[in-house]
């Protein structure tokens, strides 16, 4: 054995050197020119006020170079079929490490798409049943919903030296039920709500929103067709008229010359309307096709989404539909008992991903959730499963916010894999407003000082201690806590829900005050949602604001989504006496040269895309002879360069007094959206301040309550008094304003506590206390009120 040591080993080796990120000259979004060095294998939170520039820093700079550069090593025909990137704007980027990006994102909203389909425990499963199900049905795509079953026969060509034809038939099994198509649901149109019968085709018998009576693709195609006679009543059509008229296959028709195809009107709804994710859909869309369409749970496989055989295959009893509908916690425990060394290796991986979501707090959930009814926090977790038991180190983790949504007794369990991350020698990235997850930090970068054009700097780097004392608007705010009020509101009236039982709530009963600001609170998975959504949120007069994420391209802006670009248009055209569709910049008055966005862009292939500034236009996006035209001494591109709190001035006074312009933007500047230019595009917003747009547009409609479901997301401390005084200003206008929240200076601040639990899935949708929150910090007898009453330090 050796035992003479080197003294040349005991100077560090050249590969151990390299222990920082260095972010040198970052100029994404609002950063102005950032210098910093992270270090590496330690837990960095990344904080500040909401647009101040975190997401530009951490996610669009330093993971997306990290995911660009991984990109790059595949061959250019596999790049050819992957996203492409361009390089930030950043003058130095060391040190980077393979980035794992768990963001906020929702899954998507596929009908599909559900928990054990995006979590892959559905593909484990599968393979499970068709291996030790009995009676045996086929492979593991005869247990799959999404799978239909194939049968064909004919002949074949085979080109193998001499042609020849080889007869053939091919059948493959799928587990999809045949009636619903794998959705679960199936669809009943009231036709009532797409034609008034008693008009003919020719007097605009049509109700549906879009088909007017000069479009050749939809209401002119069945008027001219010659299938049907325009000019008589629906009512009076015969049978077979009928029959064309409402389910018609594809048929080539010719109109004015122009071949069409004609469709029968139930398949051409479904098409247009029933196979696109509702949420995406206009609001005015959305609306007519829930008149119109009826869902009801299928009657074939009970909304189980499979087909009779894949239902009749069980293991211990259990067929692969109950093991879906289970608790992911009692599904762990199923497959626990299960002992069959043939699929040992399956089930030890199927044990893992199971036991992960029970360790993250998602045992309540079962895998035949749809991924669209997930919140924002709970598909983070989601996508969190499959990291947490992997042998990987030495990458980046990114988390967007990963206590979004939990509640104060979850967000120590979430630290703790946060730490165990870091402790396999990770580098985990945390962009965070709660100080909980604060406080656990290694190293913490505050940006600011303020939001928009007002941030974009470093204005603290160092410990959790060095942020305490420091005098940055994070460190001044760390240790606020809200304080129970003195006085509460007394309610109005009371929303009386009776025997709710939707997903997991036990027939519960409860009064729900009005005129006051009422908190419903709980564990994540207690049954929040479930009361509010399923009882409160679709009657009369009840506005809803959830945490449905703002869809927009780069055309959208804060002055499209609100409508403000409405009367402005109205306002510029009145003053000009021209048309208002001039002064927009996806209409009319778009400059040819960029079709009215700003830039023009030049594809690449592989490679990332160029964005140039248009030449004709200068990015103004409009037309020259359009920016000729004046209100109140500006054009519509200055107007658009506007910040709101410029734009309230402009629009409250003078010649440019625009009245509706300055509600919408009073409501906008009410949210603390003050800072936000007009015309910038959506795509650019961070989370916070999507969020509080949606917030400032729902103000406006007619309601005399108000639902938000969390509205502190993405909100930094400083933001959340601003929240308060803007739901207090709600409730002393008269209206009632209901809030689904987990964060204590909400609570707090609440006059009326509706407290769901003890626990999640079938340990939670009970109700555990209804009274004020001094009440519940008296009672202390549910974990809330143990948190709560830590929170204000009684």
């Amino acid at each position: 054995m050796a035992t003479r040591k080197d003294a040349a080993s005991s100077a560090p080796h050249a590969a151990d050197i390299h222990d920082v990120i260095r972010v040198h000259g970052a100029r994404v979004n609002n950063l102005k020119d950032v210098s910093i060095e992270i270090p590496k294998r330690r837990l960095t939170v990344f904080t500040g006020v909401s647009g101040s520039g975190k997401t530009s820093l951490v996610f669009n700079t330093i993971a997306a170079e990290s995911q660009r550069l991984i990109n790059e090593t595949y061959s250019a025909f596999v790049q050819g079929f992957m996203p492409t990137q361009a390089r930030p704007e950043v003058d130095v980027l060391d040190g980077l490490t393979t980035a794992i990006i768990v963001d906020q994102q929702k899954l998507g909203a596929d009908p599909r798409s559900t928990v054990g389909t995006a979590t892959d425990a559905n593909a484990m499963l599968r393979i499970l049943f068709s291996r030790l199900g009995k009676p045996h049905i086929g492979p593991p795509g005869a247990y799959a919903f999404n799978v239909p079953s194939v049968r064909a026969s004919g002949a074949i060509t085979v080109e193998r030296g001499a042609k020849k034809a080889v007869k053939a038939t091919f059948n493959r099994t799928g587990g999809m039920c045949t009636r619903c198509e794998g959705r679960g649901t199936v669809s009943d149109i009231d036709l009532t709500q797409l034609y008034d019968d008693s008009k003919s085709l020719a007097e605009g018998a049509f109700t549906i929103p879009g088909w007017k009576s000069d479009s050749f693709w939809t209401v002119r195609v069945y008027a001219e067709s010659g299938l049907l006679d325009p000019h008589k009543p629906i009512r009076e059509f015969t049978k077979k008229e009928m029959q064309d008229f409402l389910y018609r296959e594809p048929v080539k028709v010719k109109v004015e010359g122009v071949n069409l195809t004609y469709e029968g009107l139930i398949p051409k709804i479904q098409k247009s309307f029933l196979s696109k994710d509702k949420e995406a859909l206009q609001p005015h869309i959305r609306a007519f096709v829930e008149r119109a369409v009826t869902f009801t749970t299928c009657p074939e496989c009970d909304g189980t989404r499979l087909s009779e055989g894949a239902r009749s295959s069980k293991i211990k009893r259990v067929n692969i539909a109950d093991a879906c509908a289970m608790q992911t916690s009692d599904l762990a425990a199923w497959v626990r008992d299960l002992d069959e060394a043939s699929v040992a290796p399956l089930l030890t991986a199927l044990r893992q991903t199971l036991d992960s979501f029970v360790e993250i707090g998602l045992g309540y959930l079962a895998l035949d959730r749809p991924t669209g009814t997930l919140s924002g926090g709970e598909a983070q977790r989601v996508k969190m499963i499959r990291h947490l038991g992997s042998s990987l180190t030495d990458v980046t983790y990114v988390f967007d916010e990963p206590t979004a949504g939990l509640h104060p007794h979850d967000i120590q369990r979430m630290n703790r894999l946060l730490l165990r991350l870091r402790d396999k020698g990770n580098t985990v990235l945390v962009v965070e407003h709660k100080p909980e997850t604060i406080a656990i930090a290694d190293h913490v970068v505050d940006l600011g000082p303020g939001a928009g054009t007002a941030g974009g700097s470093v204005c603290f780097e160092g410990t959790v201690e060095g942020l305490r004392a420091g005098d940055t608007v994070t460190g001044r705010h760390f240790d606020d806590r809200a304080t129970l009020k003195d006085t509460r509101r007394k309610p109005t009236g009371a929303l009386e829900v009776r025997g709710a039982d939707a997903n997991n709530l036990r027939d519960v009963d409860v009064d729900i005050p009005l005129g006051v600001l009422a908190v419903i609170t709980g564990v994540a998975g207690s049954g929040k949602s479930s009361l509010i959504h399923g009882s409160v949120s679709g009657l009369d007069g009840v506005v809803s604001i959830d945490q449905g994420a703002i869809r927009g391209s780069r055309r959208s802006n804060p002055a499209t989504y609100t409508g403000l670009l409405d009367p402005i248009r109205k306002a510029f055209a009145k003053a000009n006496e021209v048309k208002p569709a001039l002064f927009s910049a996806n209409s009319e008055g778009a400059c040819p040269g960029c079709n009215g966005v700003g830039v023009v862009y030049t594809d690449l292939a592989m490679m990332a895309g160029v964005a140039t500034v248009c030449e004709e236009c200068e990015g103004k996006r409009f037309l020259a002879s359009v920016l000729e035209y004046r209100l109140g001494g500006r054009d519509i591109s200055e107007v658009l360069a506007m910040s709101v709190t410029e734009a309230e001035e402009f629009f409250g006074s003078g010649e440019a007094h625009t009245p509706a312009a300055h509600r919408v933007l009073d409501r906008m500047a009410d949210v603390g959206l003050g800072y936000l230019s007009l015309g910038q595009p959506l795509t650019t917003l961070s989370g916070g301040e999507r969020q509080r747009l949606k917030l400032a547009t729902h103000m406006g409609e007619k309601g005399g309550i108000y639902v938000l479901d969390e509205p502190t997301t993405g909100l930094h401390l400083a933001d959340v008094e601003q929240l308060l005084g803007l739901l207090d200003r709600l409730v002393d206008s008269g209206k009632s304003v209901i809030v689904i929240e987990h964060h204590q200076a909400v609570m707090a601040h609440a006059d009326w506590i509706i407290d769901l639990g003890p626990g999640a899935g079938h340990d939670g949708g009970r109700l555990v206390f209804e009274g004020t929150p001094d009440d519940l910090v008296a009672d202390r007898s549910t974990l809330t009120g143990e948190h709560l009453a830590a929170y204000v330090g009684a």
